[in-house]
Order: structure tokens, then C-alpha cells, then sequence
């Protein structure tokens, strides 16, 4: 599907550019600037007048790089913008704003006649209302073909096999119309009807129109009738729905069709002299402002890397600067994606939020993608987010993760909690000098909760031999120092019932089919080369197929013996000193092999659906709590997500969270996978908090987020948006036993929330790194 890759250095290229949009164009515009001798053809099937949409809006990063690399297209787009700050929320009719934002937009048909100029005058061919050659055949012609075709590119799915391509159906419906008049900030409105939550996204883009987005949940939208209308009708019936936000005023379309959003997903990008960019390479959710944007940047990107090849002193290397582009583009593609995947999931479950306090519904809005953080709010609206915080309950000074959290009879100091991490290091089961150390030591670092590794219910039950264990009282004995230092190991707040304001729970599991194995660093997940122990699963189901040992099926005795186990290990986890029970049913371990239909084939009452397959977990559960101290809390880690086809998903995580808090849990800790060999999750930044969030605003249960949460700011972020009461962080706290207090100065709080160990107080501020931190002289007059 290609000419010769490698043309001769003194042959300009023959480019083609399918597509007309303002990503073709402008790949047109710079390829031809960095070297009028290219014969560049860009083909649309469409008229040049003719647009789908209205406004689009560019960031100051985009316009940027536009003004570097073409100043011309750049000073004609700053005649035609129009800017404001202020982010406009109206929650059940209370109108919230958010100023500092910083927007600029523009008239799409404006955005593209501006392109048309520029092309034009470079001497780039623009061949209107005719449509493309297929791109093999342009390729054959051509030293380089840019498909630049849209989200129904016929290029990518022409050569499928190659771009292997994943495209996703969202489960919102939404239509592009206009308003005749400009909203004086971007709008946010929801609107509470019969059928279900519907949403206006609204903005200016000239001094007298705005767009005006209307989406809801597929669901809502057939239960509204807008499937049995016509443009002209739905037009009318969203200009009645959100007549307040319209000021009466009447919408107008523009060959306006009801769609869903489809996310397009590349593993290549390139195929021989071939290109996708934009939105026939990837695509990202409206609701951060992103399509025409990454479409520029691609574009950009795309003509930097051809020019870099060509100046390199040989012949232009065509597929060297294609890889260069991909490998350039995608690790901020697959970001923005993940950013656009969390804000298009936050109005997908639009209906969870509505109930929240107006200024936490706002803040959630704000920072629905993750890249708008709670710092990054107060640095921009200093007054918005401090009345957010004062909501919330923090006191003058105080972040909100340094404000105190109830379970039962247990407060938490503040909301930070040092994860559960197997260290792999006990003898026979049993705790020794290293946990003492590790987990005395995360507790005099601030954390409000600190919780052991997994520790087993009995001999069979570990995961390795290195695993710590309650099966034995001498167990027991070894974890009550541990939790007796930190209880006492050093000075804490003044009115806490502990010495050092820390408490530390106690996870209990089973390792089920995962047990018997080496430790991590010797060999995650592989059998043992000799000394192996017996395995039980909820089926007789290897977790390594081929290598893995085949685990027994419980039986009923089994079932009753292992049962009993957690509830002797509860015993002794009570005699221990622990301030806090979870259970641990995630990960593919023993309970949780039962709640996933992956790992749970069984036919009798503790298999098939959903019901079947709690039934044991929570009879584990039901002994446990029935014996752990009243008003000690407990809480249950699951994987709310198998992150596999045929396991379970967001929404039956929703429901087994909902059984176990009506059996008594106090918060859910929600964590995700590790269930079955081969899941594919979905890794990024807090990455696993979006299950976190969904299952406290859908069952108004407390929750433990987990899962990549790495900064104090992203912490702050999750417990004031409402997504979490807890953050649970792991590597974090092993690359800094004192992540909590530092988090502290960082953000120069001394609050009781997180008291410095006297002995380690001279160390509570940020020492000087060199010279460069010393005073400056004035080196200028004026």
C-alpha cells in the first residue's frame, strides 16, 4: 500500500490529505510552508461552506503552538475569538461560578474558511464535493497520504486489519445545536424531568451565537420520545427543556442528528505511507474541549517530524518520521483519552451526583477529568474553592485531608490510609522485627490508618511462605506488639485515645488458588519448586493454566473449616489490639473467587448468579462481624471490576457492596482486578477511584479509594468531590514512610491531624537542596 518509502532528498513530496477538516487542513498549510515545492492535494467530499457543528473552542497550549508554527493562521484566529474565564453551574436552579478558567473559541465554519485562505495562498490544492480516492490508491501516487477522514474514517476501516482498531459506543445520546445569542461563561445545566437527568453544555463562540450541547443517557432519551422526532422537533423540545438557560430564546440546527460518542482507539497509527490523524486515529470525549484540538496538535506534530527527517541530511525518511509522530503523539493522545474516559463517565452517571450539597455537585464538575485538581481550583478561584472547603467541614487552614473521619467507635486522625502491601518476609507466619519497623513506621508518618498485608487465616491460606498468618496464638502475640507500638510509640494529638493518633486495621483472607506460590520478587504468581501445599477455590479452576496447581472445590465441610478459620483469626485479631476488621474479597483470592463468574463454575447454591455466588463471602462476613468487637469497624476490599469480558463489571460491584454494607459493613474499599490472568485494565492516574465514586453516590456508603492515587492534591481532590472518605496509598508510602506529614508541609499544615514525633519535629520543614536557594542581590537598577 505504498509508493518508494524513501524519495530522493531533491524530490519535494507529493502529498495527499483525505479529509477537509481543520486537522487535514492545517497538516496541509504546514507541510507546504516548511517547503513550497510540495504538490499537496487535500480532498473534501463536502462543500467549502458547509460544517457540522458551531463553535470550537482552543486552549492557550494549542494557540501556542499555532502562533510558533504559523503566525499567519495564528493573528487570524486571534481577530476572531472570543474569551471569557467563568465556568457557569446551575444545580436545581442554583447558579454557581468558577472563575480563572481561561477559554477561546471560534466559529467552526469561521475555523475552516481561515484554513481555506491559508491553503490557498501557499498554493495547497483544495478539491471540494469530491470525494477521496481510496488511500491505497492515493499511496501508490503519493510519497505520503494523511487520512484525516473523521471518526467513520473509510481509510482505517479499509485497512482494519492493520490499524487494528477498537471502537467503543458510549452510552450517552447528544445533539450539536445553536443559540443566537452568547452565554457570558461556559454553561453547565441540569435538567431533572420525568424521564430521567438531562444536561445542556453551553458557550459562546462569537459575539452573538453559542453552542449548545444537549446529552442524556440513552435510556432517558427513549423515554423522552426524542427517538420519534425530527431535527425541527427535537430542536424545539431542548430549547423547552432548558428554556431558563435560554432566557426563552429559540435553538437552530445545523444538520443536527442525534448520535452517541464513539471512542476510537488506534494500535497503529500508520500503515507504509499512510497516516491517521484526529479523529480517525483516536478520539476524545466532547466534554473537555478536545476534538479539534488534538486534530491541530496531530497536525502539528505530524509536519514537525517530516521536516526533522528531512533536515537530518538524508533523504526524507518517511517511515522513521511516521514513528517519530506516533511516538511523540500518543503518550498525550492516550493521556487526554484517559482524562475525556473519566469526564464522559462522570455525566454518563450524571444521576449519582444530583443529590450532592450545590457546591460539591460544582467542585465534582470541575474536576470530573482529574486534570483540574482541588490546588489548581484555588490557585484559579481562591473564593470558590474555599467555600467548598468550609462545606465540607474544614476548618480555617485545614486541607480536607486533614479533617477527621467516624467508623463506628474509630475516628481516623485524617483520611489518609497506608495500604495493604504483602511484604513476603514472615517466618512461619509470624510478624517480626521488619513489620514492626515497616508498619511503626507509616504510622509515626502521619497516616490516620495504617493496615497489615493480608494476613492469613490458616497454613493453606497464605499466598507464599512468607505470608503472615493468625491461625496460632504466638501469631497473635507477635501482631499485639505491632499494633502496641503504634498505639504508643510515640507522642500524637492531645485528645486522642492512642499515644501517637494512628490506628491500624488487620486485613484477613484466604489466598485460594492463588496460594503456594514463590515469593513476588522470585517469581510472582509461579508455583513453589518443591514443599507445595494444598489448594481450595470456589472451583476447581488453575489460575495459571498449564502451570499453575489445580485447586480442590470446596465442599460443604470445607466451606464450614474455612469459615471457622476467619472466625479464630478474628478472635485473635481482637486480643491483638486491632482498631479495625477488612475483609479481604478481592484480587482473585479465596472470597473472591466466589463473587466473580470467572472463577466461580459451581451449580449449587453458592454459584450461578450474582445472589449464589455473595452467599459464602457473606457468611464468612456474617461470622467474622459476629464475633469482632461492636464498635470496632469493618470494612471489605473488592475488585470492582474483573477487567475482563464475562466477569464482573462497575455495575455488579454496585451491588455487592450494597450486600455487604447491608450485612454491617462500615466502607467498602474498592480496588479492581487480579482476578483472572488476563484482564486488561484500563491503568492511569486514580485510575480505579471512578468505581470508588460510583458506588458512594449510588448507595451512600463510605468508601476507601485506591489505586494510583499518588499526590496530597489528588486526595484533597477525591474527599471534596464527594468520591471517596478514604484514600488508600501504597508505593507512595514505601517510597516515603512520611508521605502524610510531608503532604503536611507541603501544604503548610502543623494541625493536630498530623503531628510531627518530637524527636523528629526539627525536620517538619522542607530542608534547603543548595546554594540556589539562598537570597538573591539586586543585580538591576530599575
Amino acid at each position: 500500500m505504498s509508493a518508494p518509502l524513501n524519495p530522493p532528498a531533491d524530490n519535494p513530496l507529493r502529498i495527499a490529505v483525505i479529509g477537509g477538516g481543520p486537522g487535514g487542513l492545517y497538516a496541509a498549510v504546514l507541510l507546504k510552508r516548511l517547503d513550497p515545492r510540495r504538490e499537496i492535494t487535500v480532498w473534501e467530499r463536502n462543500a467549502p461552506d458547509d460544517t457540522f457543528g458551531f463553535g470550537v473552542v482552543l486552549s492557550d497550549e494549542t494557540l501556542g503552538g499555532i502562533q510558533h508554527a504559523d503566525p499567519t493562521v495564528h493573528s487570524a484566529l486571534q481577530d476572531e475569538f472570543v474569551r471569557w474565564d467563568d465556568i457557569d453551574i446551575v444545580h436545581r436552579g442554583r447558579a454557581l461560578t468558577s472563575g480563572g478558567h481561561g477559554f477561546a473559541a471560534l466559529g467552526r465554519r469561521r475555523l475552516l474558511e481561515i484554513l481555506h485562505e491559508r491553503c490557498a495562498s501557499l498554493g495547497v490544492r483544495l478539491r471540494f464535493r469530491t470525494q477521496a480516492p481510496p488511500a491505497a490508491e492515493l499511496a501508490a501516487a503519493h510519497d505520503l497520504v494523511i487520512a484525516a477522514d473523521g471518526v467513520n474514517s473509510r481509510t482505517r476501516e479499509t485497512h482494519a486489519d492493520v490499524f487494528r482498531p477498537t471502537v467503543t459506543t458510549e452510552r450517552c445520546r447528544y445533539i450539536w445545536l445553536a443559540a443566537d445569542f452568547a452565554f457570558d461563561a461556559f454553561r453547565f445545566e441540569i435538567a431533572e424531568t420525568e424521564h430521567g437527568v438531562m444536561q445542556l453544555h453551553g458557550y459562546p463562540f462569537s459575539t452573538d451565537a453559542s453552542t449548545v450541547i444537549v446529552e442524556m443517557r440513552e435510556e432517558v432519551w427513549y423515554a423522552a420520545g426524542f427517538d420519534t422526532l425530527d431535527e425541527g422537533q427535537s430542536t424545539e423540545r431542548c430549547a423547552k427543556i432548558f428554556a431558563d438557560a435560554l432566557g426563552g430564546r429559540a435553538l437552530r440546527a445545523n444538520k443536527s442528528s442525534w448520535t452517541a460518542f464513539r471512542t476510537v482507539v488506534n494500535e497503529r497509527w500508520s500503515h507504509g505511507n499512510t497516516v491517521l490523524i484526529g479523529d480517525a486515529a483516536h478520539t476524545a470525549h466532547f466534554s473537555i474541549g478536545s476534538g479539534t484540538k488534538l486534530a491541530v496538535e496531530d497536525a502539528l506534530a505530524l509536519a514537525a517530524c517530516v521536516e526533522e527527517r528531512r533536515k537530518s541530511g538524508g533523504p526524507d525518511d518517511l517511515p522513521a518520521a511516521l514513528a517519530a509522530y506516533e511516538a511523540e503523539r500518543r503518550p498525550v493522545v492516550e493521556s487526554t483519552q484517559r482524562a475525556a474516559a473519566a469526564s464522559l463517565r462522570w455525566f454518563e452517571e450524571l444521576a449519582t451526583y444530583t443529590d450532592q450539597p450545590a457546591r460539591q455537585f460544582a467542585f465534582g464538575l470541575l474536576t470530573r477529568s482529574r486534570r483540574v485538581t482541588h490546588d489548581n481550583l484555588r490557585l484559579r478561584d481562591a473564593g470558590f474553592t474555599g467555600a467548598v472547603e468550609e462545606d465540607f467541614g474544614c476548618e480555617p487552614g485545614t486541607p480536607p485531608m486533614f479533617t477527621p473521619f467516624r467508623l463506628r467507635g474509630l475516628t481516623l486522625r485524617n483520611r489518609v490510609v497506608v495500604s495493604a502491601m504483602d511484604m513476603y518476609v514472615a517466618d512461619e507466619g509470624v510478624p517480626g522485627d521488619f513489620h514492626l519497623v515497616h508498619l511503626g513506621a507509616r504510622a509515626l508518618g502521619g497516616a490516620g490508618l495504617v493496615m497489615t498485608e493480608m494476613v492469613c487465616v490458616s497454613p493453606e491460606g497464605r499466598i507464599t511462605p512468607g505470608c503472615t498468618g493468625l491461625w496460632t496464638d504466638a501469631q497473635g502475640a507477635a501482631w499485639r506488639r505491632v499494633t502496641d507500638f503504634v498505639h504508643n510509640g510515640a507522642p500524637g494529638a492531645p485528645d486522642s485515645p492512642h499515644a501517637s493518633g494512628a490506628a491500624i486495621g488487620v486485613q484477613l483472607g484466604h489466598s485460594g488458588r492463588k496460594g503456594s506460590t514463590r515469593l513476588m520478587w522470585e517469581g510472582m504468581d509461579q508455583p513453589l519448586p518443591d514443599g507445595n501445599w494444598p489448594l481450595s477455590a470456589a472451583s476447581a479452576l488453575p489460575y495459571l493454566p498449564g502451570v499453575s496447581q489445580v485447586p480442590h472445590a470446596l465442599d460443604r465441610a470445607g466451606l464450614t473449616a474455612i469459615r471457622e478459620q476467619f472466625a479464630s483469626a478474628t478472635r485473635r485479631a481482637a486480643g491483638a489490639g486491632f482498631d479495625l476488621l477488612e475483609l479481604h474479597c478481592a484480587h482473585g483470592y479465596l472470597l473472591s473467587g466466589f463473587l466473580s463468574p470467572l472463577t466461580n463454575t459451581r451449580t449449587d447454591a453458592y454459584g450461578g448468579d450474582l445472589a449464589g455466588r455473595l452467599r459464602y463471602p457473606l457468611e464468612v462476613f456474617d461470622a467474622v462481624r459476629e464475633l469482632w468487637p461492636d464498635e470496632r469497624p469493618m470494612t471489605v476490599r473488592i475488585s470492582a471490576t474483573d477487567w475482563a469480558a464475562g466477569g464482573n463489571t462497575a455495575e455488579e460491584a454496585v451491588e455487592i457492596a450494597r450486600a455487604f454494607a447491608a450485612h454491617g459493613a462500615d466502607a467498602i474499599d474498592v480496588s479492581t482486578g487480579q482476578v483472572v490472568p488476563g484482564e486488561r485494565p484500563e491503568f492511569g492516574r486514580s485510575y480505579q477511584t471512578p468505581f470508588a465514586d460510583r458506588i458512594r453516590n449510588t448507595l451512600s456508603v463510605p468508601v476507601v479509594a485506591v489505586g494510583a492515587i499518588s499526590s496530597w492534591d489528588d486526595v484533597n481532590s477525591l474527599l471534596l468531590a464527594g468520591r471517596a472518605d478514604l484514600c488508600a496509598l501504597a508505593r507512595p508510602h514505601l517510597y516515603d514512610p512520611h508521605w502524610t506529614l510531608h503532604a503536611a508541609a507541603d501544604q503548610g499544615y502543623s494541625g493536630p491531624a498530623a503531628p510531627w514525633p518530637p524527636p523528629y519535629r526539627a525536620g517538619s520543614r522542607t530542608p534547603p537542596t543548595g546554594r540556589t536557594d539562598g537570597p538573591k542581590p539586586r543585580l538591576t537598577l530599575t
